[in-house]
């Protein structure tokens, strides 16, 4: 990891904002020695079956960003989510900022654009994002560097994000006792998943990581901050030197189980806009089911 730029004396502040009917955690981070802030992956509600978008869980955290008089300069999202909806333009107009993503999201825009049957008005090269980070590319947060690392293997655009001493990993990993993100989405892949979570692991043991999901394993109560150490040594699907091997037969076997997530059809379409929703030919805000598609 000593190609990244990590700083473990930076301590931001992190407030997280749990979203019950997605089981997400939005974060708002912000720099220790301003009042700078980012958004770690925002949630726009929807009522799937009355297709009603509403934005209550962005009002909160709108909210709390403005009443601790904080200025926010980036929206970041760690991936293309298939199990919610992002609300990042909504919060953009709200309060400004720049939304940034992996480059890789214009693999994830030519796969599912053919999927959903999207015409050539769709444009496949990331140019809905303000920013398009590679592996390694650093940004600013008031005063504090931010490195965005690739972490391919839940989809091909997955990166974590690390703010002084915390990471916010996406879907690459979940607490402990909850494992690691499916890979049998299109482009993903166990394998590389596996290679990706050795990136995360290599960090310091000290480093905060920051879960964008979590469904409480067994009853317990809902958690979303664990650290680098934790995971190495605890965590069900990789702790305690698992090897690459027993990984990939692992998530292939359990992931042939999965349903898809509830929230897949829109959540694409909207994601890969960068929070949009799409519209028909008379401008109305409009989605898509493509029958066996996915």
């Amino acid at each position: 990891m000593s190609n990244y730029p990590v700083d473990m004396s930076v301590k931001p502040d992190v407030k997280a904002f749990f979203d019950p009917d997605t089981n997400t955690i939005s974060y708002v981070v912000k720099d220790p020695g301003s009042n700078a802030c980012a958004i770690v992956d925002s949630v726009m509600d929807i009522d799937y079956a009355a297709g009603r978008i509403t934005y209550d869980h962005a009002d909160e955290i709108i909210a709390w960003i403005q009443s601790n008089g904080l200025k926010l300069e980036w929206i970041i999202e760690t991936h293309v989510h298939a199990d919610h909806l992002s609300a990042a333009p909504y919060i953009q107009q709200k309060l400004g900022g720049k939304i940034g993503i992996g480059d890789k999201i214009m693999v994830v825009q030519d796969t599912f654009g053919k999927v959903f049957n999207e015409g050539t008005e769709f444009q496949r090269d990331g140019s809905q994002f303000d920013a398009l980070f590679k592996d390694g590319d650093t940004y600013q947060i008031g005063g504090m560097t931010a490195v965005a690392i690739y972490t391919p293997g839940h989809t091909p655009a997955c990166m974590v994000h690390v703010m002084g001493d915390a990471a916010f990993v996406g879907d690459t990993l979940f607490m402990p006792d909850g494992g690691s993100a499916r890979a049998d989405f299109p482009g993903g892949d166990a394998g590389v998943l596996y290679d990706s979570i050795q990136k995360v692991l290599s960090l310091p043991d000290e480093m905060r990581l920051f879960m964008c999901h979590d469904y409480g394993p067994n009853g317990r109560d809902i958690q979303w901050e664990t650290t680098v150490g934790e995971e190495k040594t605890h965590n069900i699907h990789v702790g305690g030197g698992k090897s690459r091997e027993e990984f990939i037969k692992f998530r292939t076997e359990r992931d042939a189980q999965l349903a898809m997530p509830r929230l897949i059809i829109p959540s694409l379409q909207v994601n890969m806009r960068a929070g949009e929703v799409p519209k028909d030919k008379d401008g109305r805000p409009m989605l898509k089911v493509p029958v066996n598609g996915l």
